[in-house]
């Protein structure tokens, strides 16, 4: 009878280690990969929002689809524009000579970010089997001026993998599922991120 007790109370002990073990390591695992991935998202979309901006330098709005923003920067150009003063001109009046430079999109870009980015591939959310980002552009009136929006980003849940379940919350009281994470606005002329 003692070694059937004893038996039990081993099989219980072990039964509660694995339960305490799991316990603990589900909020770890959970911090880690939602670190992990959001991270790599965010670099993404940090990647596109040069992206966009170097678009808006080379046709002055935003891009409202990837397949734009793609063949925009690969075959697009800059104007640089150099304006100096007649050295002859004492006076400096009205004597400006203007040269323009071109230089491609695709360098500007490399130059922002340094380094290189797979443009046919920006448009993917890491870790989430092929999803694309949301993106939308427009122009607004904004304080009685028209300006260019962008919006670019997508749900937690979208590349949150098995974390994507709302239960996850009682982790992190920060961590919603629905939230977006995104760069832009497209009620106002703003491109931060609120990551």
């Amino acid at each position: 009878m003692r070694n059937i007790i004893n038996v039990v109370l081993a099989l219980l002990t072990v039964f509660f280690a694995y339960w305490l073990y799991n316990t603990i390591r589900e909020p770890i695992r959970f911090a880690a990969e939602k670190s992990k991935r959001g991270d790599a998202v965010i670099s993404k979309l940090k990647d596109i929002q040069s992206a966009e901006d170097v678009y808006r330098m080379v046709t002055g709005k935003f891009a409202g689809n990837f397949d734009q923003l793609r063949d925009t920067i690969n075959n697009g150009n800059i104007a640089l524009i150099k304006l100096t003063a007649d050295p002859n001109d004492p006076t400096n009046q009205d004597k400006f000579v203007k040269s323009v430079t071109y230089k491609s999109a695709k360098d500007s870009l490399r130059a922002i970010l340094m380094h290189d980015v797979n443009l046919d591939s920006l448009k993917y959310i890491p870790y989430s089997d092929g999803k694309t980002f949301d993106i939308a552009a427009d122009t607004l009136t904004y304080q009685n001026t028209l300006v260019q929006v962008v919006q670019v980003g997508t749900k937690w849940k979208d590349f949150m993998g098995e974390y994507a379940d709302p239960k996850f919350k009682k982790y992190d009281n920060f961590y919603d599922p629905e939230k977006p994470l995104k760069f832009g606005d497209m009620n106002s002329p703003n491109t931060n991120g609120n990551w």
